[in-house]
């Protein structure tokens, strides 16, 4: 399934690619041409697979299970003071996604959101260090009802386009969609200290599918 924001960029990649794959016929036949046309299919290929969709529903419905909000690869694991919302310490763990991975955000435990803000800001490297504080990003805070969470999608270096689709008082089931980031991206997780992490630094984790944390009831 194509996700809804790749609606309208995929058609129009599609006329691009293809009147690239034309004009290179008409202008250069022969090896050079079929290079082109070669590349442009790539391409094409690899922005649908960019916008895929997944439909994945989660094993357990358990609002103490902190799943994994989206699919790449585990950065960080640390203790972090967090001052945005909450000004005190937190575990921080961060989910690089590459251009490969799916790139939908989805809401790792139930619950109303307390907190939505957008920050403009730069577009360093999403693993650098500053980009959690630097980078465009947005913050969502959900509360459970005993526990809250703060998830904070963050653009990388080629990501330019943070699309969030919450605001504050409204509710969210464990494993909704909640926002999309276009190409190449992050994501911190912020949980409360006495959480049980069950990730790795370096694992390749899937949205909807492991479990991040185990929440203290």
């Amino acid at each position: 399934m194509i996700h809804k924001e790749g609606r309208v960029i995929l058609p129009l990649s599609l006329l691009v690619f293809g009147a690239i794959a034309v004009l290179s016929q008409m202008f250069w036949p022969g090896l050079i041409a079929t290079l082109v046309q070669i590349t442009v299919t790539v391409l094409f290929l690899l922005f649908l697979q960019f916008f895929r969709n997944p439909k994945r529903q989660i094993p357990q419905q358990d609002d103490n299970l902190v799943y994994v909000p989206a699919d790449g690869r585990v950065v960080v694991i640390e203790e972090a003071e967090e001052t945005e919302y909450f000004n005190d310490k937190r575990i921080q763990i961060s989910i690089f996604m590459s251009p490969l991975n799916v790139h939908v955000n989805r809401t790792p435990f139930g619950g109303e959101v307390k907190y939505y803000k957008y920050h403009p800001g730069k577009y360093l490297v999403a693993w650098h260090p500053k980009s959690s504080t630097e980078n465009e990003r947005s913050t969502v805070v959900v509360d459970n009802g005993q526990q809250e969470v703060l998830l904070r999608q963050i653009a990388g270096a080629a990501a330019r386009r943070i699309r969030t689709y919450v605001e504050a008082g409204q509710r969210l089931a464990q494993g909704e969609e909640f926002g999309f980031i276009t190409f190449g991206s992050r994501v911190d997780v912020l949980l409360p200290l006495d959480a049980e992490v069950k990730v790795s630094i370096g694992d390749t984790v899937r949205g909807n599918r492991d479990v991040l944390a185990v929440l203290k009831g």
